[in-house]
């Protein structure tokens, strides 16, 4: 086939499609795998994966070939594979619900492998023989958290062929929390390749639409919320906690690009999780996030949520809120979880919970500060004995003690002229 249309590569994907698969296939009958792997990395401008697209018209055609495809769940492949033509013949395999022990053995597989590999090409360094010691590898595995991506960057780090590997290895292991050595060596710019792929139509060059900004503000608003929420979050219950700062607010579409980074629910109900610990380290460190439209500045997004928080409870705090009539006792209320869920809800608990955690997280002086202490006066004015009812049916009445000391550290601060971080 190659030789009678040497020039196929140049013609359409729908002729290419037709003469290298349909036309072959149809004649033969060959039951054959074709494997397509990171198709992510195709580019493609089209709102569904144009390879899908392609394919959903001509895989009636193909009965004995089966397709293995890899590739980050982006917006336009999660596009594709919803086709009507391929939605009821595609199964879908998240590498990230794959059993954490079954991936741990892979990585340490791989370590174990390719660290003998940089000694043994490496004759000149100072390794003990029987380098990487089982418990180094063990302590990097755990760093890994299942990433494939994160182990490629340590061993890539580790391999510098400027560092002895085994100092390299050492700085690693005695830094179990720190994520800024794998930054360096490539993890941070996948990152940053990844966001400007995602928005790529709001940073082009030529895109000078004042709404490009609001784009970027949405995005540091949810991801921040994401990151810096002590409890994780559902869709639903950010866009309600997050709807004061932007109007209209819409999770879903700011963190439809992000499944490759995020662990985003398919529904609206389910918890946003971050896949690894180094995305939120290199987001919030600007010696690492250098573009500035994704930098997430923690004191500023903690003060954001915090005055979101304060918004939510005077907006939807009220007296007897569960509506419990005469019950002299939470014990006698039917299905209290049912109530909570129905009347209260989680952005609302959430923010009853935690909005002074957010409080002794944000500056004490500068432009918000007066605008947080005006919140926090109006809430203890008309809310604070709705704000104990509500932590009384969560059972969490403890909470209002520790806020009352978080509200007094946050007020010394603003008396002493600091800023707390």
């Amino acid at each position: 086939m190659l030789t009678a249309s040497p020039d196929v590569g140049r013609e359409s994907l729908c002729s290419q499609m037709e003469k290298l698969i349909v036309g072959p296939f149809k004649t033969t009958h060959t039951p054959t795998l074709i494997i397509i792997d990171a198709l992510d990395e195709c580019k493609d401008e089209e709102p569904a994966s144009a390879i899908l697209s392609i394919l959903s018209r001509y895989v009636g055609q193909i009965p004995h070939v089966k397709f293995f495809i890899t590739g980050r769940p982006e917006p336009r492949i999660r596009s594709g594979f919803r086709l009507q033509a391929l939605q009821p013949i595609t199964e879908v395999f998240k590498l990230h619900e794959v059993e954490r022990p079954l991936v741990d053995v892979d990585i340490k597989l791989f370590f174990r492998t390719r660290l003998a590999e940089t000694a043994k090409n490496r004759s000149h360094c100072d390794v003990t023989e029987n380098w990487p010691l089982s418990p180094d590898i063990d302590i990097l595995c755990e760093k890994a958290a299942g990433l494939f991506i994160y182990a490629s960057t340590v061993i890539k780090f580790v391999a510098s062929r400027y560092h002895q590997p085994s100092e390299r290895l050492a700085i690693l292991i005695s830094l179990p929390q720190n994520t800024a050595h794998e930054g360096e060596s490539g993890i941070d710019s996948l990152y940053t390749e990844i966001l400007r792929h995602a928005y790529h139509e709001m940073i082009h060059p030529d895109n000078q639409k004042p709404e490009s900004q609001e784009v970027y503000c949405h995005f540091r608003s949810a991801v921040g919320a994401v990151l810096l929420a002590f409890n994780p979050l559902s869709m639903r219950s950010l866009s309600d906690l997050l709807h004061d700062f932007n109007t209209p607010f819409h999770i879903s579409t700011t963190l439809a690009s992000l499944h490759s980074l995020l662990l985003v629910p398919d529904g609206i109900e389910g918890s946003i999780h971050v896949f690894h610990k180094s995305f939120p380290d290199f987001l919030m460190d600007p010696k690492r996030c250098q573009d500035s439209r994704f930098y997430v500045d923690p004191p500023v997004h903690h003060t954001e949520i915090l005055l979101s928080c304060l918004h939510l409870m005077e907006e939807r705090l009220k007296r007897n809120i569960c509506n419990l009539g005469n019950v002299t006792a939470l014990s006698d209320v039917g299905d209290l979880p049912t109530c909570r869920k129905e009347h209260i809800g989680e952005a609302l608990e959430y923010a009853c919970q935690f909005w002074t955690k957010h409080l002794v997280m944000s500056p004490s002086s500068g432009p918000d500060a007066g605008r947080v202490q005006k919140a926090i006066d109006k809430f203890f004015t008309t809310h604070l004995l709705f704000w104990i009812e509500v932590l009384t049916i969560m059972g969490k009445l403890d909470v209002s003690v520790h806020s009352i000391n978080d509200i007094q550290q946050w007020y010394i601060q603003v008396s002493s002229g600091y800023v707390v971080y």
